[in-house]
């Protein structure tokens, strides 16, 4: 499917303003970047001259970042540790006009720093530094506090789930039962560890693998993941679920509707990292510009697309999904000519 150039614009100018949260685990992402020209005297691996070094949000404040370039206003509510790494945090946070008043600090854990070493357009390694228990109970009545203050003015609310402690077992029914209660739809990318806790949200987005470990069988062919789609969705008892597929594109099942393949617009892929932070942050925003379901799976996908063009973890720009909403639209209508 492919919007009209009149529909592109009504939803992508609509974006701007909505008001989602991202209720998730925030991190911190350092990016060192150099050249390879050797290898160390002192181990068989490579040497990395670093000729640049770049700090950006990342986790849960990639999402709000992804929905900020896309126009909306994001809410971002997680947790930072009392250190350097939290202070850098807020402070990039601030710069990039997303804000960190609702973030809660905790000076029992670190702030997550997920720090990439990248030489030639290549990984070469990733050192992680965080924290992964549950949060403690104060804290997460500090976190549905500041998700109950926002709610009267949310356009949509996103559950970030990156297996960090912040989307606790104990906390999704409470968020997403006060979200609903307020008539705000609820967008989740889930983790494996609680993944059947997510029940009654609005969207529910999982990838292939971690849909297969949670329901303990493949889904390789069309059918088992039509299938698929609809047990999650019924299990759930969601409105819809999204099934990110990777290069084979995504999967959207809707209550009164048969499954419908969406195929990928990645036309290059360079990197996959944050792909799934795009893809949950336009899902939301095109939802609260007015999309349908259908529709805002199709400005997804192109978003997702865009993203995996490029090394490392960037958000799509508004302008740029405009720009291949529209390019996909010419295509269309130069093969229906032929």
């Amino acid at each position: 499917m492919t919007l009209s150039e009149t529909r592109i614009n009504t939803l992508l100018d609509a974006m701007a303003g909505r008001r989602i949260a991202v209720v998730g685990d925030v991190m911190l992402d350092r990016y060192f970047r150099g050249s390879v020209a050797r290898i160390s005297p002192e181990a068989p691996v490579p040497v990395v001259d670093v000729a640049e070094e770049s700090e950006h949000p990342g986790g849960a404040a990639n999402v709000a970042y992804n929905l900020r370039t896309l126009g909306a206003t994001p809410v971002l509510i997680g947790v930072v540790g009392q250190d350097r790494a939290g202070e850098h945090l807020a402070a990039l946070l601030d710069g990039l006009g997303i804000g960190a008043g609702s973030l809660v600090v905790d000076s029992t854990r670190p702030t997550t720093v997920k720090t990439r070493v990248i030489a030639a357009s290549q990984h070469i390694c990733r050192i992680d530094h965080e924290e992964r228990r549950a949060m403690d109970s104060g804290v997460l009545d500090r976190l549905v506090e500041a998700v109950a203050v926002q709610l009267p003015t949310l356009d949509g609310l996103i559950l970030q789930d990156y297996n960090k402690g912040v989307v606790a077992a104990t906390l999704i029914p409470r968020v997403v039962e006060a979200a609903r209660a307020a008539g705000v739809p609820v967008y989740t990318d889930p983790k494996y560890a609680n993944f059947f806790e997510y029940r009654n949200v609005s969207v529910f987005k999982p990838n292939r693998k971690e849909a297969e470990d949670a329901l303990k069988r493949e889904l390789h062919d069309e059918g088992e993941r039509r299938s698929g789609a609809m047990e999650l969705m019924d299990r759930l008892a969601c409105d819809s679920v999204v099934l990110t597929l990777g290069p084979d594109g995504m999967m959207l099942a809707e209550r009164e509707a048969e499954p419908v393949l969406i195929p990928t617009r990645a036309r290059h892929v360079a990197d996959v990292s944050g792909a799934g932070d795009t893809v949950i942050a336009t899902l939301a925003a095109s939802r609260a510009a007015g999309a349908t379901m259908y529709e805002a799976v199709v400005a997804a996908n192109h978003a997702a697309g865009i993203v995996c063009g490029e090394v490392g973890t960037v958000p799509v720009e508004r302008e740029s999904l405009r720009a291949a909403l529209a390019a996909d639209l010419i295509e269309g209508e130069t093969r229906s000519e032929r």
